[in-house]
């Protein structure tokens, strides 16, 4: 994908709410206009894209897995189910629900699962605007481990048409943000993702194309930032500092390793996705677990929203915005923090002594601008409060400099060092002042 399409369309992380954390399969239209209404009063701060996760095309998002049943037009295309998205009755898709997001000044978003719908290839339909039908598209021998619902495609004339025609159909409905799941890990499907992104250009639409799930492989770092501007480095993350499995589901501990690899491939288009934001209220049917409210602490969420800040991940909230607290609100408010994100230039972790690597993580961003600004973090990854004098020569300082407390908006003067005092799993955010 040409290098200034993928500026264009992505030039800052990318920022808004995806359905999954809180609806899970179960989103319906009532429900998704709820949550963009609060989107767009949010819009000022650059949360901007509003994402139906997976399932709008379940005819009963709760009945069981093998009993799921799919909408799917003459064409072997997904499409919206009107019993939950009234508005796409009379085969309107999801083009008058796109229109009005775009009405309230945001962006529109779906997520759909790699590959063609095993009922297009029972029945062979034919793919729309080509010669072809759904069995010449599928590779029958290929489905997604944890979502046999689809066959994957084959990368040959007839796949490339099936992804041109639902890409082609999104185009027409006002997608805006495409995520893909089951294609950037387990297993990774490196052939898929260049004919998305093939259909993409030639769709003439600009869309982000997010890939999913991770953790993608470093090796196929050029690929994916060639192709995408956004590719999870993590499984699912959810709503504890760690969890007991090793691998799913991911707690924000792991993110800090997770990161730290990724960081160097952080520019403009091309974004390594830390995953959702996990807060506030999960109901009513997260995709994960019980209805909650989410699990990490007050010092934990700011934690979490300083990293991905400073290393600038995307910023994809999971809550229900509907039921929206004061605390949540807070976080996705502070202007400094989400610029820091939207125009951090450079950065990275600064390497400590190694004995304190599970103890303490320290990171530094530069933003774009005039006068540039330099802000260091400091997180405490430890269960016990951490009380730190850091030299600045190890901060990549000369000399002593006075700073500006960002999450408490207060002034410290220049001192030899600088102290910072943190509860377990919480942070500091430092802007350099001169």
């Amino acid at each position: 994908m040409p290098m200034a399409y993928a500026e264009t369309v992505a030039a800052t992380p990318p920022m808004g709410w995806n359905s999954w954390d809180a609806y899970g399969l179960t989103i319906n239209e009532e429900q998704f206009r709820a949550n963009v209404r609060v989107l767009a009063s949010l819009k000022s701060y650059g949360w901007t894209y509003a994402v139906i996760d997976e399932g709008w095309y379940l005819r009963d998002p709760l009945a069981k897995p093998e009993a799921f049943e799919y909408a799917l037009d003459a064409t072997g295309r997904l499409v919206p189910v009107p019993a939950r998205f009234p508005s796409a009755a009379n085969g309107a898709g999801f083009a008058p629900l796109a229109g009005w997001v775009h009405s309230q000044g945001l962006k529109f978003g779906i997520h759909i699962l790699r590959g063609i719908p095993k009922g297009a290839v029972r029945d062979n339909l034919p793919v729309a605007n080509s010669a072809f039908h759904a069995g010449e598209a599928a590779d029958t021998g290929d489905t997604c481990p944890w979502d046999a619902g689809n066959y994957g495609l084959r990368d040959t004339p007839a796949g490339q048409a099936y992804y041109d025609s639902i890409v082609g159909l999104y185009a027409n409905w006002g997608v805006d943000f495409l995520k893909v799941d089951c294609i950037a890990d387990h297993p990774y499907k490196g052939d898929e993702i260049r004919m998305i992104a093939a259909a993409i250009r030639k769709s003439g639409r600009p869309i982000v194309l997010s890939l999913s799930p991770g953790p993608t492989s470093l090796s196929h770092a050029a690929e994916v930032g060639e192709y995408s501007q956004m590719w999870r480095i993590a499984d699912d993350i959810w709503d504890a500092w760690t969890f007991p499995g090793e691998h799913w589901p991911n707690g924000l501990l792991s993110a800090f390793d997770n990161l730290a690899k990724w960081s160097r491939y952080a520019r403009a288009g091309h974004w390594p996705d830390a995953d959702m934001l996990p807060w506030g209220s999960l109901t009513p049917h997260p995709g994960w677990g019980q209805p909650r409210q989410s699990h990490l602490t007050h010092d934990e969420q700011r934690a979490q929203l300083t990293l991905w800040a400073i290393a600038r991940s995307p910023l994809i909230l999971g809550n229900n915005l509907a039921l929206l607290d004061e605390f949540t609100r807070t976080l996705i408010t502070n202007q400094e923090v989400v610029a820091l994100n939207q125009s951090a230039v450079s950065g990275g972790e600064i390497a400590g002594e190694p004995q304190d690597a599970a103890r303490i993580r320290i990171w530094s961003a530069a933003t774009a601008g005039y006068p540039p600004r330099r802000y260091i973090a400091v997180f405490n990854l430890g269960d016990s409060p951490l009380e730190r004098e850091i030299a600045w020569r190890a901060l990549g300082e000369t000399a002593g400099a006075a700073v500006f407390d960002v999450w408490n908006s207060s002034h410290i003067p220049a001192a030899p060092s600088l102290r910072v005092d943190l509860p377990p799993h919480a942070c500091a955010l430092f802007r350099i002042e001169r």
